[in-house]
């Protein structure tokens, strides 16, 4: 029987951010800021940016441009819960999605049949992406949703570069998956929200699957798309991949091209005590990553 595997049904939203244990009068908070017309983001005043702690307004004194890479990883199922007839779709459907990708951004391929294995190493090339996603192949083992992202979230946090903007794509589907762990969804839940990852989940969902199939994969999806300021789709036709996917793209695209930048935002909250909901709002702009400073 497989064990039952509890998905948490809430990620801290990009703009709420607490910590009960945090307590300084003065919070720096890191946040990317990009234009939603797609113009380019110079410089922010203080005037600009509304921080506010439980409702209540906070003092915004200094807002500084800071220097970030953006990391995207991209997980693909190519296993038996795709049909092998699809693979084509799957290829023209994953090259789109590159291509909506911004130049310079370091982006990384990795298959999830039967484990989780570099298609494409961390990379800026974009032609060595294109030819690795030519070699994409049907598998005949299962894709591992789970594991995927459990290594996906582990190769973030061991990154040194604890500024850069990180952003993970996971194509699954409702197969494998049935010895998952509740321990290792509750690393990637946590791990994501400690990093400020966001994640686009896209699964399918044979049509005629079991009610139980793929619940795992499923939940954990809907979790950590939305919560994280991704999405989060459930598809039933693989061929819907080809608009999908070079969709998601363009949507990453907004906030991880040249236009947009991270900015570091110190605020005066009123007391030292233990940091309450906290959200951020940049006037005729989007934010998105916030996140508090550790030092």
């Amino acid at each position: 029987m497989r064990p039952m595997v509890r998905v948490l049904a809430t990620i801290v939203a990009l703009t709420a951010i607490g910590s009960p244990a945090f307590a300084q009068k003065q919070v720096q908070l890191l946040t990317m800021v990009s234009d939603p017309n797609g113009g380019e983001v110079s410089t922010l005043e203080p005037k600009d940016v509304h921080v506010f702690e439980n409702g209540q307004p906070v003092t915004v004194t200094k807002v500084e441009p800071m220097q970030r890479v953006a990391k995207v990883q991209i997980l693909i199922d190519e296993g038996s819960g795709m049909p092998s007839e699809s693979i084509g779709d799957l290829r023209k459907a994953v090259g789109g999605l590159i291509a909506a990708i911004p130049p310079g951004v370091e982006t990384t391929l990795v298959t999830t049949a039967p484990q989780p294995r570099f298609l494409e190493k961390a990379t800026t090339d974009h032609d060595k992406l294109v030819q690795a996603v030519s070699r994409l192949a049907p598998d005949q083992g299962v894709g591992h949703f789970v594991d995927s992202l459990l290594e996906a979230v582990e190769r973030i946090d061991k990154d040194p570069n604890k500024d850069a903007v990180y952003t993970i794509v996971t194509l699954g589907t409702t197969s494998g998956d049935g010895d998952a762990r509740q321990a290792d969804v509750n690393k990637i839940v946590d791990r994501v929200r400690a990093r400020q990852t966001v994640i686009y989940a896209v699964v399918y969902n044979k049509i005629g699957s079991s009610a139980s199939s793929g619940s795992i994969q499923l939940d954990l999806a809907q979790a950590l798309g939305p919560g994280t300021g991704g999405r989060a789709e459930i598809i039933n036709i693989p061929n819907r991949l080809l608009t999908l996917l070079p969709e998601i793209g363009a949507q990453m695209a907004k906030t991880l091209g040249p236009g947009a930048k991270q900015f570091r935002i110190t605020v005066d909250r009123s007391s030292a005590g233990a940091l309450g909901a906290m959200s951020l709002s940049v006037d005729g702009k989007a934010a998105s990553n916030v996140r508090i400073e550790r030092k």
